[in-house]
């Protein structure tokens, strides 16, 4: 496949579709919940856009990564939930409606937060070695274009026909899942030296997954929150966009080895979803540790 087709086409083409499914399911009231009983929604909101990079930030360090695999772990840090989190908190009786909220509103703030956190990160990590600067406005262009804009047209949808909107969600969503599922496959065979990146981004990609999962999951239960609560803060902090960080190392940044901590994390984030549902929504509610609130 031609380097220019992946990247130019078929990477933003991944992430409209998985933005334009979410935007079919989301109306304006997902984002008013925020200021109604808005405490789960700022202690999300505050694990998913503070605590994460701080995390990230240290995991960087700990693991010794390179400069520009520790780029790679900051972008992904940077990135909002992905739209995949909402059918996982679903399936793992979290509260549905907490994780899309999450989900929509990292979604449209991350579009400033990203240029800001990367240029910083590239900055520190890589120095004067950087060959790429990261303007902070043309990011942002860049990012509107393919984030909030196929967000704003679901949810167009969804107000004028819904449903129309109501009946393409599922069937969107199970695409979007098929078609990120691809992405990941194709960039992980894209990779040169794979196996000498998955040594030393994986460790700390899959760490950062589960970390944030769990810490997710004991702040919101610190903050008295219900334990469906916990579940979908925990789920939106453990699952990244990977297709977004990919999109823009990629597409933007032009530079496979930052990918590769989100290919990494993409990959297993299936795995730890996987463990939510069968541990939350298919082993009953009456549960002691981790499951516990």
């Amino acid at each position: 496949m031609p380097d220019d087709f992946f990247k130019a086409l078929l990477l933003p083409l991944a992430l409209i579709t998985v933005l334009f499914g979410m935007g079919l399911s989301l109306t304006i009231a997902d984002f008013k919940r925020v200021l109604m009983s808005p405490r789960a929604k700022l202690v999300g909101l505050a694990c998913q856009l503070v605590l994460l990079p701080l995390i990230a930030f240290g995991l960087v360090f700990i693991f010794r990564l390179p400069g520009e695999l520790a780029v790679g772990l900051m972008l992904l840090a940077a990135c909002p939930g992905g739209p995949t989190s909402n059918l996982i908190s679903h399936l793992s009786r979290g509260d549905t409606a907490l994780s899309v909220t999450l989900t929509a509103v990292s979604s449209v703030v991350t579009v400033f937060t990203i240029p800001w956190i990367v240029g910083h990160s590239m900055m520190l990590f890589l120095g004067d070695a950087a060959a790429i600067a990261l303007p902070f406005w043309k990011t942002f262009a860049q990012l509107f274009v393919i984030t909030i804009l196929p967000i704003a047209l679901g949810m167009g949808i969804r107000g004028l026909r819904p449903r129309f909107a109501e009946a393409m969600a599922r069937p969107a969503t199970i695409v979007s899942v098929l078609f990120l599922a691809l992405v990941i496959a194709l960039a992980v065979l894209r990779q040169k030296n794979l196996a000498e990146q998955f040594l030393l981004a994986g460790p700390a990609a899959v760490t950062l997954n589960i970390l944030t999962m769990f810490s997710g999951f004991f702040v919101a239960r610190l903050c008295g929150l219900t334990k469906p609560q916990c579940i979908s803060i925990s789920i939106e902090g453990g699952i990244q966009n990977g297709t977004l960080a990919l999109a823009i190392a990629l597409g933007i940044l032009n530079n496979p080895t930052i990918a590769m901590p989100s290919v990494i994390y993409s990959l297993f984030m299936f795995l730890s979803g996987a463990f939510m549902i069968a541990h939350f929504g298919w082993r009953g509610k009456n549960r002691t540790g981790f499951g516990a609130v």
